[in-house]
């Protein structure tokens, strides 16, 4: 883990572009520092509790400060388990309300199962989940040590929880997973007309650096925000078109062309998923 400095005061650590193994530690997730004078705000808590004591162990090196916030921009399992870490060092968690119904969820309980024993030991039966100390439900402007970031409500979207957090005296932004960078999105059960617009809502911040919730950093902001909304848009149109022709799935797929996307990493894992789940969408939506 080497944290890379974006701006004066802020940095982040970039996860692998890959799926959560044993053999990556679950690090497959960006997390992002903001330094100010009166400590350390964090933004998203990694996918393991031992990567969220170095994160910390890091920060108080390069800072010599402790992490007072840290701020969630959604509450899947790669941003969330190391959640007890930053809360054992007196952290105070800030997320969206919407988060509390996955937390509660039994899809939150089964997946941490799960994790268990796919992500052992690095997940294991002393990891869990952990709420916000904050839920916010509209926008929030968090002032530490004369610092001010704006925390921002995007979703529903990737998540119905989406925030990004954006440091306007540096104009860097915190995207988490409304922006992929450098790989294909994971859409799972999201939105993807709501992220569109989420995406288009982001582009008006006119970041000068965006840090994506995976993938390295973006001074070409406008250009890797709108592969991800291109790629999301051509999943829509796609399968929108065969679920009005009543086109089997498979059929659908094999027919579209991919060839601007399927150079990206993990399009092999996520693509083929990504399709059918936007093929129930378009079907869902056209009723």
């Amino acid at each position: 883990m080497i944290p890379r400095q974006v701006s004066a005061s802020a940095w982040y650590v970039q996860g692998e572009s890959a799926l959560g193994s044993t053999a990556n530690g679950n690090f497959v997730s960006n997390a992002g520092f903001v330094v100010t004078p009166a400590g350390v705000v964090v933004i998203d808590a990694l996918g393991s509790p031992a990567l969220a004591r170095e994160l910390i162990a890091q920060v108080l090196r390069l800072t010599g400060k402790p992490v007072t916030h840290v701020v969630l921009t959604h509450y899947h399992a790669d941003h969330i388990y190391g959640l007890q870490e930053f809360q054992r060092a007196g952290a105070k968690i800030i997320a969206h309300q919407a988060g509390r119904e996955y937390l509660n969820s039994d899809t939150a309980q089964s997946r941490l199962a799960a994790s268990r024993t796919d992500l052992a030991p690095w997940i294991d039966a002393n990891t869990r989940l952990v709420p916000a100390d904050e839920w916010i439900a509209g926008p929030r402007d968090l002032e530490i040590g004369g610092v001010k970031l704006l925390l921002r409500p995007v979703g529903p979207a990737h998540t119905p929880e989406d925030l990004v957090v954006f440091l306007p005296s540096e104009k860097v932004l915190f995207a988490g997973d409304i922006v992929f960078r450098g790989r294909i999105p994971y859409v799972g059960q999201a939105d993807s007309r709501s992220w569109i617009a989420a995406l288009n809502t982001v582009l008006a911040f006119d970041a000068a650096v965006v840090v994506p919730g995976h993938g390295p950093v973006s001074t070409s902001a406008r250009e890797d925000i709108v592969l991800t909304r291109d790629y999301l848009t051509y999943l829509r149109e796609t399968m929108a078109l065969a679920a009005r022709n009543l086109d089997p799935f498979e059929e659908a797929y094999a027919k579209a062309d991919w060839s601007r996307f399927e150079h990206l990493p993990l399009f092999r894992a996520a693509n083929r998923m990504n399709a059918f789940n936007t093929y129930l969408l378009m079907e869902r939506e056209a009723k």
